[in-house]
Parts: structure tokens; C-alpha cells; sequence
């Protein structure tokens, strides 16, 4: 036997949890068809009957105003799954048995997980199960998801309900008289059409098109019986004389509130969540606090995982150095040594960060900080034409854009993540600021360090700018942001188990799919800087100049000749779109150096004395390095968030115009007010 379970349920009821104590937590990630939100099934064997689990996206209703509502009611309504189980926080029982009745309404074969059921003790709750199930008229087992509790008879349970399912046994809620009217004689229409019919609940149907679904009406728009539908919708809405999606909604929350009582007795006390939330939400010190532990996880990631990152860096170079020794074609061993043990080291320095990175988040999400720090910051980012969540991967960024690009994902609204997903790289991240520092130290003096703060500066300011900018001019982020509508769960203790999956379910997106394509980009690239071999190669001296990437060069150097750059400038920044760091080393190259150790200053002595760069020049070049397109790593990313190529290419077009621009002005602004 084999059984298809659709997991649903509120966002912060635990339903990971109760995934991964279901399925062992070994589950399948990917996204979902033509979606880019993250689907993840897992199965398992119980009592010798296959389980397949599908963990739908959290949601608090089913009427496909967002994506994630989407998603999961078109996979019930499409997929059939044989049980929906839906999982219940106890301690908020009134708010989630909003999505129970549209479930049951939907006709699903539905048990309940009655999650939490230990805090809903601690906080004084009495639940009569029975009487719940009774209302319902569907199984309900409480669970304790954090110590497995009751996980065994939810599995029992759930098997139990796919073989006895009943079809004939149908929930129903009563909208009243004249509404039942209503519901009866577009039933009556929609039964003319065989094919809809059989395909979906009728009643359900019904319900949706007077509620004004669009999706259903898009549905309806296609079939023969379409007229006569919304002449009938139309007569509907002109009789009740109000929304009539208001009207349901309004009766399924009067049939919980009626049902409570029986079901629900004490009354909820004062907790340590409460008591936190007075200090952590407060209007003067919230904020303070956010900063002080942002820049605590910040610091944790970055210096924690540096001694790993340098430990796979020193690895890979020293397996590069055996190549070199021992390999006696020149060529091959600059193949291995340089194209892919270098390469590959390079890929794989930036895995430390990354777990640590999604380490600290996950810690932070499982207690119940992350929602309330989006909370903090909604009123701000939404003023800047941004979503509340976009705060978070907009930080992040100064770290590393690739982890600030993956971070979107906790934003609801597909076009508000794609939004903060396009303007995320403005943020200067770490990677730039060897650039900045060596362009700086060697033409702008005393003015070294104002030079490199202002670039993070002209970041943030580029970073509102351009989200504003597409909020007025591009159709498809028309509008304001999507209103942040979360529910502040009650504080808990993450497990260290769960944390760690989610860690790798996370970091493991950028090892399997970014890290292949920054591997292939930095082979692609090593070829380019080293052929035509005889040219490049002249004895111990590697003549960049006369490689095919030096060509390229030249042919692109009159395109940013009225920057002040030439053809140097155009190798740097062309290898820089691999990872900004090899702008430095590509400098260095140049001038027969390497960027390391003691000779960095002898690169900042040869640039300083060379002509390359003057003081305008060198700011015009810093700001391009910051703006233009994303490094490979992060446009790997954003190519596998969005799940289109359409946006990443959008995405290096603005970017590399928007940094000529900024580059052209500062350079003729700069002239005009006499600036060399």
C-alpha cells in the first residue's frame, strides 16, 4: 500500500518539525514547477505501508491571494493527495482552525496534529480532544514535535484514514438563508458542466466564485456555462449589497468562536514571551537590540568560518602546488593546478560562511526572533518601496551577497522578493573591499578611508533608489509592498538537531547548484587568461596583454575610455565578474606582482606610481566595481532563487548600466569642478 500525504498548516506551528520527525529528516528539496518556492517531499515505511510526504508551503487560509496559498490548495485540489494532514498550533487554536474549515470545505481527507500541545498546558489551556474531533469529524492527535511525542499515532492515524476515507462524508458550513440560496443555484450551474464536476467539489466551486477567487473565475472564464455563472455572481453581489468574501469569512470565524468554548477552557496567563516582546518590540529599544545581535551573528559567521575558509584555501593550493611539481606538461599542470584545484578552492572557501551563516539564522528563526525582527523593521523598509523581510537579506549583503540573495526566500510575495533579490547585490559586500582599499591607499591619500565608507553609503542610496525606481517604472513591481501579515509565535528553544537541518537543507542549494557553476565559470576563465599559450606564456613572464581575455580587452577598452579606464581596467573588471577579489590579483598579475603578504604594498606603490588610476579615475572605478553586474556565485544564486534567466540577465543589464552612469558622472562631474 502506498499512501500520498499533503503536510499543511500556519506558518510557526512546528510543521518542520513534524516533517522531519516523520520522515527521519531526510526529504527531497527542490522548487516547485514553474515556482521558485522551495518544495520539499521525504517519505518512509510504517507498519508496511509507503508514506510519500509532500511539506506544503506554510499558509494561514486557501484563497490564493499569495503564492504559497496558491501552491498549496492547487496541490490538494490537483494532486488528491489520500491525506492532508494539517498541523494545529494548540496554543492558538482559534486562529488555526480558519484553514481546517477551508481544508474540510475543499473536500480533503483531513487529520489534524494538534501541535504544541505542551505549551498549550503550560499556558493553562485544557483541550478537549474528543470534542474537538467531534466537531471537525476528523481525527486529531495531539503531538509534541520537539520530543517526538505522538508521532507514532499520527502515522497510525494517518494510515487508518486513507482506508477507511469516506467520500459520501462531506463538511458544511451553513452561510445563512440567503446565501445558501446562493450556493444552491450556482451548484445547479456548475452540475450542467460534466467535466468540472467531476474534477472539483461543487459546493466548493460555488463558494469561490461568489467570494470572487480569481483563480476559480479564470477557470470559470474558459467554460461554456461562464455566462450564466456571472450573470448569477452579479445578481449575488447586488442582493447581499457587501463583499461576500467577507460574509464567509465572518461566518467560519463565528462557527470556531461558537465551537470554542466546548472545546477550549482556561485562559491564557502572562508568559516569558509576552515579557520578552516588551523589550524586544519596544519602540527605543528594539531596534538597538536587533543591531546588537545581528552584528553578533555577523560576527560569529564570518569569524568563526574564516580559520575553515583558510583551511580549504591553504588545501587546495597546496594540491595545486603537487600538481605543478609532479605534473611535466606545463599546460595540463596549469590546467589542474590553476583551472581546478585553485578553482575549486575557491568555490569551496565560501561553504564555511555560508552553513555558519544559515547555522546562526536558523537558530534565530527556530526561537521566534526572525519574525519579529522583520516586524521591526516593516514600517522603514516599506517606505523604501521594500518588504519588511527584505531588512535581512539587505544586511546580510555586507557580508556576502550570495547568502543575502538565498535569504529572500523567507519574503511571501513573489515580486517583492524578486525586487529585493535584484537590488541586494548594490550592497557592498566583503569581497569589494580589498578593491577598495587598494584603489584608495594608492590615490586617495588621506581621503583613503572617507573614499571606501562612502562607497557602502552609495550602496544603501543606490539599493532604495532603484526598488523605488522599479516600483513606479517597471508593471511588474507596480504598487506598494505586499503588507507584512505574520503571527509572532511564541518564543522556544531550538533543537540543535532540527537546526542543523535546516543548515544543510539551505547550504547544501549552494554546494549542489551555485558551486558547479562557479567551478565551470573559473575554468572558462582560466582558459581565457592563458591561450594562446606561446603569447601569454614568454619564458617566466605571463604577458596578460596577449591573452584572449587581453584582446577582449582592447576591443572594449573605447567603450570605457570616457570613464578614464583602458584596457586594464576592462581585464579587471571582466575578471572580476568571476569574484571580486581577482579584480586585486588581476592588478597584481598586471604588474608582475602577486597580493599577498608584504608585496601589497608594493602593488599600492606600483599603481600609485604607474598613472593607471587618479584620484577620480579611482573613485569612478571603486563605485563601477560596486554597482555592476553580480559575481558569478551571486548570480548563480539569483538565477536558481528566481528560477529565471529572464531576471538574472535583467539583472547583469541594469547592474552594468547603472554603473557607467554612476561612473560617468562622477568622472564629469568631477572635471568640471577641476578634478584630474
Amino acid at each position: 500500500m502506498r499512501v500520498r500525504v499533503a503536510l499543511i498548516g500556519n506558518p510557526n506551528v512546528g510543521k518542520t518539525l513534524i516533517f522531519n520527525d516523520l520522515t527521519g529528516g531526510k526529504a527531497h528539496i527542490g522548487n516547485w514547477p514553474g515556482k521558485t518556492v522551495e518544495k520539499k517531499e521525504g517519505k518512509l515505511l510504517h507498519r508496511g505501508v509507503e508514506i510519500h510526504i509532500t511539506d506544503l508551503p506554510g499558509t494561514y487560509s486557501l484563497t490564493a491571494k499569495s503564492i504559497d496559498e496558491l501552491i498549496a490548495r492547487n496541490f490538494i485540489v490537483e494532486e488528491k493527495p489520500d491525506v492532508v494532514v494539517d498541523v494545529v498550533d494548540a496554543s492558538n487554536l482559534e486562529r488555526n482552525l480558519y484553514l481546517v474549515l477551508q481544508l474540510l470545505e475543499l473536500e480533503a481527507n483531513v487529520v489534524i496534529a494538534l501541535n504544541k500541545y505542551d505549551v498549550a498546558e503550560d499556558l493553562g489551556y485544557q483541550i478537549d480532544v474528543n470534542e474537538l474531533s467531534k466537531f471537525l469529524g476528523v481525527p486529531v492527535v495531539p503531538t509534541v514535535a520537539t520530543t517526538k511525542q505522538g508521532i507514532e499515532e499520527l502515522k497510525d492515524t494517518i494510515i487508518e484514514a486513507a482506508r477507511t476515507k469516506d467520500k459520501s462524508k462531506k463538511f458544511s458550513i451553513n452561510y445563512g438563508k440567503q446565501i445558501e440560496e446562493y450556493i444552491s443555484k450556482m451548484m445547479d450551474i456548475l452540475q450542467k458542466d460534466n467535466e468540472l464536476s467531476s474534477k472539483y467539489p461543487v459546493r466548493w466551486l460555488a463558494i469561490k466564485i461568489l467570494e470572487e477567487d480569481d483563480e476559480v473565475l479564470k477557470l470559470i472564464d474558459e467554460r461554456p456555462i461562464k455566462d450564466a455563472v456571472r450573470t448569477l455572481l452579479s445578481e449575488a453581489k447586488n442582493a447581499l449589497g457587501e463583499d461576500v468574501g467577507v460574509i464567509l469569512a465572518e461566518r467560519r470565524y463565528s462557527l470556531i468562536s461558537e465551537a470554542l468554548p466546548k472545546i477550549l477552557k482556561g485562559a491564557k496567563p502572562l508568559t516569558l514571551s509576552d515579557l520578552l516582546d516588551k523589550a524586544l518590540l519596544d519602540k527605543y529599544l528594539g531596534i538597538p537590540i536587533f543591531l546588537a545581535l545581528w552584528w553578533a551573528l555577523f560576527s560569529f559567521t564570518f569569524n568563526v568560518s574564516a580559520p575553515f575558509s583558510d583551511l580549504i584555501d591553504w588545501f587546495f593550493s597546496k594540491l595545486g602546488e603537487i600538481a605543478e611539481t609532479y605534473i611535466s606538461d606545463q599546460q595540463l599542470a596549469s590546467l589542474v593546478a590553476d583551472g581546478i584545484f585553485r578553482g575549486l578552492g575557491g568555490v569551496l572557501a565560501f561553504l564555511p560562511p555560508i552553513f555558519f551563516l544559515f547555522f546562526g539564522l536558523a537558530l534565530l528563526e527556530d526561537s521566534g526572533y526572525l519574525a519579529r525582527a522583520a516586524f521591526l523593521m516593516d514600517k522603514v523598509m516599506y517606505k523604501l518601496g521594500l518588504h519588511g523581510k527584505s531588512f535581512i537579506p539587505m544586511l546580510l549583503g555586507f557580508g556576502c551577497n550570495v547568502p543575502a540573495v538565498m535569504a529572500t526566500r523567507t519574503i511571501d510575495s513573489e515580486e517583492d522578493r524578486i525586487l529585493t533579490i535584484l537590488v541586494a547585490p548594490l550592497i557592498s559586500c566583503s569581497a569589494r573591499l580589498p578593491i577598495y582599499i587598494l584603489v584608495g591607499s594608492a590615490v586617495l591619500g588621506e581621503y583613503a578611508a572617507v573614499g571606501v565608507f562612502s562607497m557602502y553609503v552609495l550602496g544603501l542610496v543606490l539599493a532604495v533608489l532603484v526598488a523605488l525606481s522599479f516600483r513606479r517604472l517597471l508593471p511588474y513591481f507596480k504598487g506598494k509592498p505586499s503588507p507584512l501579515i505574520l503571527e509572532l509565535p511564541m518564543y522556544a528553544k531550538p533543537t540543535l538537531r532540527t537546526t542543523l537541518i535546516h543548515m544543510w537543507e539551505r547550504g547544501s542549494l549552494f554546494l549542489k547548484k551555485a558551486g558547479t557553476i562557479i567551478f565551470l565559470g573559473i575554468v572558462a576563465v582560466w582558459f581565457l587568461s592563458n591561450y594562446p599559450w606561446e603569447s601569454v606564456h614568454q619564458g617566466d613572464r605571463v604577458v596578460l596583454e596577449n591573452s584572449y581575455l587581453g584582446v577582449l580587452g582592447k576591443y572594449l577598452e573605447p567603450l570605457v575610455r570616457p570613464l578614464g579606464f583602458n584596457w586594464m581596467h576592462a581585464v579587471a573588471l571582466m575578471l572580476g565578474f568571476v569574484a571580486k577579489e581577482i579584480v586585486v590579483g588581476t592588478f597584481a598579475t598586471l604588474f608582475g606582482l602577486t597580493a599577498e603578504g608584504e608585496t601589497s604594498e608594493k602593488l599600492i606603490d606600483a599603481l600609485r606610481s604607474s598613472g593607471v588610476f587618479t584620484p577620480l579615475t579611482g573613485l569612478a572605478f571603486m563605485a563601477f566595481s560596486l554597482i555592476y553586474m553580480p559575481c558569478l556565485a551571486t548570480l548563480a544564486a539569483i538565477r536558481r532563487e528566481t528560477g529565471s534567466w529572464k531576471w538574472t540577465i535583467f539583472a547583469v543589464i541594469y547592474g552594468l548600466a547603472l554603473a557607467y552612469s554612476v561612473a560617468l558622472v562622477i568622472v564629469t562631474v568631477g572635471r568640471l569642478l577641476g578634478y584630474a
